[in-house]
């Protein structure tokens, strides 16, 4: 321990920590910087705020205050103490409805404030798309704005009074008329009035550099005013008196299409006379799919306010009518206006991957990378237009490519840049495009940050905005507050170089040898761990709508546990000796612990708006890292399971089992043994698989065909046919849900087949063609089963899962030729089955899988890992869930009117991967009303069921799905697609959840006893 650490752990009542992984997580924010730390801490009150600075006083170290880690310019990372606030100073101290203001703590999460002051019909103004994870401390650091600002301002505006704690340990509370002002800074003002009246520029969005001119006396020398967006260099928030503004009861959204971004730019400032809430633009380069959207090449989202819906429509229609648009759409419905919110606030990340690429080559799948940096420059909004001319020709001369967006009712326009700073070339040119772009931006009357500061991005570059004098009073002011330059330096002020300590710069060179293909990031495990840019919205305590990322932070509420902790590890490890904190390459107990806690639920795939996929980097890690050496027990137990069960069929053990487990002594061994949790019972083994019974119909079906035939009555055919796959889950422990599904399956026309247990031999001629498929094997080999790996893939058996996967694609071979369609029978080969019926065939046959996170694998997980095997993706391509089979394959059938409402939770790969629009459609088909919930079961597969995730397993499903299954009304039907989450319910709440197709198959059953359709065959 070193002497730093030992004193911060004698004089703090919080957590300190000084080990690898404290450290890496706060190595990054969500900016192109990276600045390691000597330490974190977590402070309990202002008194430890004070203590930690008095230590790293003595010992010469500087300190960071720290609040939710978004910040884009680099001011939340240093190299000293990271003042973590999050952990524990994150309470709404009181809020006064009366009075309109409310007291917080630096590291309360905005979105809390927001649920605090909305009983009351308050709000806090100011509300960055960050909104879910930001701090109200890194609010005021940064002076943050959000849409709104056109009506509510900055976080400057809606600041009253501040406590703080000066580097020398001064506790001051900060107000109008010098409040709280540090001794020295009123005679500063007074002796540079007219240079504070004169040097800055006139602007809504001007943030750069310190507010000196809030000092003014015409300002009230506005002590607290001027502190905020001080970016951490001036003292140390403990507390904030903040005021509240009136929410409006009703609120509409007017969508203006415009041709393109500039006369969307150029519209922008002439509504503001109108008072709207906002006036945001986007172009159509941001949009993934504008179907949703009016007609046009760029749209601003104006939001109105009002007492009634009507009144807030009036105000929008009266926008639409006085805007010169292509086409406008007005909402006033609160779920659509959220979804067309959700497209601009996850445009941060989205802008991060663009298609194609110029500066530097493409990846695979055709995009690029962008980052921040010039993220949030702001101009005087009547020359929105002309500078965004001016800027897009400025890129095309640099070679780069941008997508703008943002506030432009404030002139404030936010952007990734595709730059290379991978290379030193690239570099260079970023130092070069930085510099006149901060000319250009001067040049039109504007502030080099319109929100989120200058930090380490632009702070180089003030003396361009402000002149080398006004720069040097800031650095007074600076001296004045910290004399000894403790806080946070290298921002602001005596500035590090806009293009030192960038992250990049650790960071391998040459691609990883690596299990996944990674297709949408050329291969490179390197630039699929960059897609983390920071955004944190992994980091979001609560969920919102159908979302699931992240589970495991919600249940702990520690960064290791989201996303971006885990991809922050995964960047250090990658780093390694370069100069990364993890050095131990892919045997890193810090990375292994912090990926433990991961469900594997895919939902950052989703629902990160660079989309990380957590999942797939936690079961590469996992492949590497135990690679030679012994695993875990769970690992033997569960991630082999298809094997244990099938020797379970093939022995006719599954009685034998099923009492042994109901043994609680022995019960309790084996749980033991196989790394199992203690508080978990084992699920019975079903006596018949799924597949013995289909098999044993098919014949009994059979029998009574040819009796028919004989009589000379043909049986009815089905109009198409499918392949239902025999997941683990549905063949040994839930049959019942694949008989529903053939039930329902056969009712709406539609054949089921099994596949096949044995490998068919595809014939071709001499040029390679196709001549026919038939059975290759004698018919005493025992029978084998397609899989699709995925308790290998979960558990990070890459090898294992490799084989079993190219064994199912050997297996299904003929179905999956690209020739398919000109297929004939080949009739000489010895121990043919009966007609396979690819002879007829008009199209790729369909493999209906019922479970979600089969299908899901099979959907993704196959190709990327077999990426080198055409057969996979041709077999992903061909995967229909159970839901979207009915649709696609049976579009005119119509399922028995059900008429009940329903809970559960939508399977979160189902939402990651699959999707359930045609679920949806096919639920309100059937008459079954609600929605399902989002997040995740918590089971997750193996994940709930290995010891030790017992307690984060059942958080998971206490935050959504019981909650919603104990309030349901007796008649409520509990839907629960996948086994993990009918597991889960079962388990913890002694309630049995339904697939859907066991649900529509007792309708039709019960349609059928009524007489109203006939009995299935």
């Amino acid at each position: 321990m070193t002497g730093l650490e030992a004193a911060l752990r004698k004089a703090v009542r919080g957590d300190v920590g000084f080990d690898v992984t404290s450290r890496a997580l706060t190595t990054m924010d969500a900016s192109n910087y990276r600045r390691v730390p000597l330490g974190v801490v977590a402070p309990r009150d202002a008194d430890d705020v004070a203590a930690v600075l008095e230590v790293c006083r003595s010992h010469g170290v500087p300190v960071v205050p720290r609040g939710g880690g978004t910040s884009i310019a680099g001011q939340a990372t240093g190299t000293g103490v990271v003042l973590d606030f999050t952990r524990h100073m994150n309470r709404v101290v009181s809020l006064d409805p009366e009075a309109r203001t409310a007291v917080v703590q630096p590291g309360l999460v905005l979105d809390r404030l927001q649920d605090a002051a909305a009983p009351h019909g308050l709000r806090f103004g100011p509300d960055p798309s960050t909104h879910s994870r930001c701090t109200l401390g890194g609010m005021i650091g940064n002076n943050a704005c959000g849409s709104h600002s056109v009506a509510w301002g900055t976080t400057a505006d809606s600041v009253r009074e501040l406590d703080v704690v000066t580097a020398r340990g001064q506790r001051l509370r900060l107000g109008q008329d010098w409040a709280g002002a540090p001794a020295g800074l009123r005679e500063l003002v007074d002796g540079e009035l007219a240079r504070l009246r004169t040097g800055f520029p006139e602007l809504p969005r001007r943030i750069s550099g310190y507010a000196l001119d809030a000092l003014l006396p015409e300002h009230r020398a506005d002590v607290a005013r001027a502190f905020c967006g001080s970016e951490g260099t001036l003292g140390v928030l403990t507390e904030a008196v903040v005021r509240l503004v009136e929410a409006p009861r009703a609120r509409a959204l007017a969508v203006l299409g415009y041709v393109d971004e500039g006369a969307a730019a150029e519209a922008a400032a002439g509504l503001l006379p109108h008072h709207p809430l906002t006036v945001e633009g986007m172009a159509a380069d941001l949009v993934p799919s504008a179907a949703a959207l009016p007609r046009g090449g760029a749209w601003l989202f104006v939001e109105t306010g009002g007492t009634s819906e009507a009144e807030a429509r009036a105000r929008a229609e009266e926008i639409v009518r006085a805007a010169d648009v292509l086409d406008a759409l007005v909402v006033t419905d609160p779920a659509g206006q959220r979804a067309l919110w959700r497209i601009r606030e996850d445009a941060s990340g989205t802008a991060t991957r663009m298609p194609g690429g110029t500066s530097q080559p493409p990846r695979a799948g055709g995009s690029s990378e962008a980052w921040p940096g010039w993220e949030d420059c702001a101009v005087p909004p009547r020359r929105l237009g002309a500078y965004l001319r001016d800027f897009r020709r400025l890129l095309g001369s640099h070679g780069l490519r941008g997508t703008p967006y943002g506030h432009f009712g404030d002139g404030c326009i936010h952007v990734r840049i595709d730059f290379d700073l991978l290379t030193e070339a690239g570099v260079s040119r970023f130092r070069r495009f930085s510099e006149e772009l901060a000319d250009l931006v001067v040049a039109h009357g504007g502030s080099l940050s319109g929100e989120h500061g200058d930090g380490l991005a632009r702070a180089e570059l003030l003396p361009k905005m402000y002149g080398d004098d006004l720069v040097a009073l800031f650095e007074r002011a600076k001296a004045v507050w910290d004399p000894d330059d403790l806080l946070n330096p290298g921002v602001l002020v005596r500035p590090a170089p806009l293009d030192a300590n960038l992250r990049f710069s650790v960071l391998p060179r040459k691609p990883v040898d690596v299990a996944f293909g990674y297709p949408a990031d050329g291969g490179d495990f390197s630039a699929a761990v960059r897609r983390c840019v920071g955004v944190a919205k992994c980091r979001t305590t609560a969920v919102s709508g159908p979302a699931v990322m992240c589970p495991s932070f919600r249940a702990t509420g520690e960064e290791e546990h989201s996303t971006r902790g885990r991809a922050r590890l995964l960047h250090e490890m990658l780093a390694g000796e370069a100069g990364g904190l993890v050095t131990d390459g892919w045997r890193s107990t810090e990375v292994r612990d912090a990926l433990d806690l991961c469900l594997s639920c895919k939902g950052c795939r989703s629902d990160c708006p660079v989309e990380v996929d957590m999942a797939t980097y936690k079961a590469e890690f996992l492949h590497h890292h135990y690679a030679g050496r012994r695993r875990p027990a769970a690992h033997y137990s569960m991630g082999r399971l298809p094997v244990w069960l099938r020797w379970v069929d093939r022995l006719r053990l599954a009685p034998l089992v099923n009492s042994l487990a109901s043994v609680r002594p022995l019960a309790a061994v084996a749980k033991r043994l196989g790394g199992i949790a203690a508080e978990r019972r084992i699920p019975r083994v079903a006596p018949e698989t799924f597949g013995r019974w289909l098999r044993r119909r098919e014949r009994e079906r059979m029998r009574e065909w040819t009796a028919e035939a004989r009589k000379g009555a043909g049986p009815e055919l089905p109009r198409t046919t499918v392949h239902l796959w025999p997941d683990t889950f549905t063949e040994h422990l839930s049959p019942d849900v694949g008989r529903a599904a053939v039930r329902v399956l056969e009712a709406a026309g539609i054949g089921v087949l099994e596949l096949p247990g044995r490998p068919w031999k595809v014939a071709r001629t001499e040029d390679g063609e196709v001549a026919g498929v038939g059975m290759s094997a004698p018919w005493g080999r025992p029978r084998d089963r397609a899989c699709c790996g995925l308790t290998y893939l979960s558990t990070g058996q890459l090898d294992q899962a490799r084989a079993v996967l190219r064994r199912t694609l050997d297996l299904l071979e003929p179905f999956l030729l690209p020739e398919l369609d000109e297929v004939p029978e080949l009739d000489e080969v010895p121990g043919q089955e009966e007609a396979t019926g690819l002879e007829e065939a008009t199209e790729p046959p369909a493999f209906v899988v019922l479970e979600p996170s089969c299908a899901a694998a099979l959907r993704t997980d196959l190709p990327e890992l077999l990426h080198d095997d055409p057969r996979a993706a041709r077999l992903a391509a061909r995967v229909l869930t159970f839901a979207e089979a009915l649709e696609r394959l049976a579009p005119d059938w119509r399922p028995p009117a059900l008429n009940r409402p329903v809970v559960g939770q939508t399977h979160c790969h189902q939402h990651a991967v699959l999707g359930d629009a045609s679920d949806r459609r096919l639920r309100e088909a059937a008459g079954l009303t609600g929605e399902l919930t989002g997040g995740c079961c918590g089971l997750a597969g193996n994940f709930g069921f290995e010891k030790g995730h017992f307690e984060v397993s059942r958080a998971c499903a206490e935050e959504q799905l019981l909650p919603s299954v104990r309030g349901a009304s007796e008649d409520t039907v509990v839907l629960a697609d996948g086994f993990s989450c009918r597991t889960q319910l079962e388990q913890l709440a002694g309630v049995r959840g339904r697939h859907l197709a066991e649900v529509l198959a007792e309708g039709l059953d019960r349609e059928s006893q009524d007489g109203a359709v006939p009995p299935a065959p």
